[in-house]
């Protein structure tokens, strides 16, 4: 007997599995609600030098409004007024010519800037003036609060593996409530960017253990169900996170709100089960017999475990040294484990890179910056149905390396639409976004499937940290349209194609038992050459 056969005994997928993704999904409801918001409170508002404070006189202090601008500050060639440059002296002569500004002398903008409050009442750009020359300071927060994601995977995925699922998650709840908060009532832009780190880093948690969690409690027939079912909550929220934005239009309260559902969060972890899975591995059999019992008594299955003692629940998972403490090294130590970290990493930092490029990037194509968060965050819901059928019907190889190469695709496509099209540029960018949210769908299946029980945790906190080095340096390679306005859209195509084929060289596992140790996974291939044969022989004895 496996451990699939005694979930699959229990209702592999009951109310007690139902149950404990609800006891989740208000900690998950951060995820998107906090990895989106850079792009509302560091949005940058039209703006323009604060000319109030100027003294040049009586001339200059009888004109109108419109007029000490039209001689204080020059127009752009789209007509508007310019953001980041003003006149070194007045030029009057404007008010009776103003088309003639040819070689006069600026300077930039000496007292500050007025920001355009219609859509947003306060943003980090105009809390801390991170715009003109500080415009690259403001884009990198997001930098700076996934470098946090980034670490907080390697450090979760740690912690996990070594002293269980729910006390992890417990810490990663309190570090995310704690400087969430925090980070709401900074004081200046250097505490708030600190702040903003450790709450990536403790979100980074929260992300990879509930997935494992879930995951870890159903049967092999409803893995894939349910793989998509938990990551439904990110494309809602998604959609949900600019409607909140536009009426909690202040930065500091918007950040506050996106927190709270963690408080509630904390008090539902005390329903929480632990994972069985890994209480077995790890040679606690009583405690794992105790929340299958829970399971049990849940799903309607008592009879079940009246039969099933301790002493038989031991030999469900065959464990190569109960007192053996697994670390990251062991994702070096042998062949086969060598060669599924570089595949799932690749893959994880392709995936994550070309997501959060056309995520990070909605004001670049010309359309409301609310709508167009709306809409990438309601075509995701059609991407989990996709992806749904796909690792089902072809399995989660080609759904993943397919998904991967069409993202690629509408990137590359991207770039010969004329910037004077938002609205066609918005439609083949949401295309994009619907086919990334699809491969970040099937990776964490797929990367959770791949990964043996003892190092499953450990496996997709190094997958997470290969993601969040993509996500970190997005933002960067999007500051890369100064050099030339298609370069960014070209390196995320070029890494998209280079996930895709990455992926294809992955082994499949749809309808596989999980690997429990090590040596499954260094025995994969020839317990499947065995199978093989198995059936080949068992057919020709039929036939005769």
């Amino acid at each position: 007997m496996k451990f699939d056969n005694v979930l699959a005994d229990l209702n592999g997928f009951g109310r007690f599995q139902l149950r404990t993704i609800l006891l989740m999904l208000t900690a998950r409801m951060t995820l998107p609600l906090n990895m989106m918001l850079n792009n509302l409170i560091a949005a940058v508002p039209s703006h323009r030098c604060d000319i109030t404070s100027l003294n040049y006189g009586d001339a200059f202090r009888n004109l109108s409004l419109e007029e000490r601008l039209i001689v204080s500050i020059p127009v752009q060639e789209d007509g508007t007024l310019s953001s980041c440059q003003m006149f070194a002296e007045p030029q009057y002569h404007l008010l009776m010519n103003s088309s003639n500004m040819t070689d006069l002398p600026t300077v930039p903008c000496q007292n500050g800037w007025v920001y355009d409050n219609t859509s947003f009442k306060s943003t980090l750009a105009t809390e801390w003036d991170l715009v003109c020359d500080k415009r690259r300071l403001n884009k990198a927060t997001a930098t700076i609060f996934f470098i946090g994601v980034m670490l907080g995977a390697v450090v979760f995925g740690y912690l996990s593996d070594r002293f269980g699922r729910k006390r992890a998650l417990l810490v990663s709840y309190m570090t995310t409530t704690v400087f969430g908060f925090a980070s709401a009532f900074s004081s200046s832009f250097a505490m708030f960017a600190a702040m903003r780190f450790f709450a990536g880093f403790g979100l980074s948690g929260i992300s990879i253990i509930t997935i494992v969690l879930c995951i870890e409690w159903v049967d092999i027939k409803h893995r894939t169900a349910v793989g998509c079912l938990i990551s439904l909550d990110w494309s809602i929220f998604s959609a949900v996170l600019p409607v909140v934005a536009y009426f909690v239009n202040d930065w500091r309260y918007l950040v506050a709100t996106v927190t709270s559902p963690l408080c509630l969060a904390i008090i539902c972890w005390w329903w929480l089960p632990e994972s069985a899975r890994w209480l077995i591995s790890n040679g606690k059999v009583e405690s794992a017999h105790f929340y299958l019992t829970k399971c049990a008594k849940v799903n309607s299955r008592e009879q079940f475990m009246a039969d099933l003692k301790p002493e038989i629940l031991s030999k469900v998972i065959i464990v190569e040294n109960e007192n053996r403490k697994y670390s990251y090294l062991d994702l070096m130590r042998t062949p086969r484990m060598r060669r599924l970290a570089l595949l799932t990493g690749i893959v994880w930092f392709a995936v994550a890179s070309t997501y959060y490029g056309i995520s990070l990037n909605i004001d670049g194509f010309g359309v409301n910056i609310y709508l167009t968060q709306f809409i990438y965050g309601t075509i995701e819901i059609p991407a989990k149905a996709f992806i749904y059928f796909s690792v089902k019907k072809i399995g989660r190889r080609l759904s993943q390396t397919g998904s991967l190469v069409l993202t690629g695709l509408c990137l590359f496509c991207n770039m010969f639409i004329p910037q004077d099209k938002g609205s066609i540029r918005t439609a083949v960018g949401a295309l994009g976004k619907m086919f990334a949210e699809a491969a970040f769908t099937a990776v964490f299946l797929y990367t959770t499937e791949l990964y043996p029980t003892v190092m499953r945790q450990n496996g997709l906190g190094y997958c997470s940290f290969m993601a969040r080095i993509g996500v970190a340096v997005s933002p960067l390679i999007i500051l890369l349209e100064e050099v030339w306005g298609h370069l960014p859209s070209t390196i995320f195509t070029l890494i998209a194609f280079a996930g895709g084929l990455s992926a294809s060289r992955l082994t499949e596992t749809r309808n596989i038992r999980l690997p429990e140790t090590i040596e499954d996974v260094e025995q994969t291939r020839y317990r499947a050459l065995f199978l093989i044969a198995s059936k080949y022989l068992n057919k020709r004895y039929v036939i005769k």
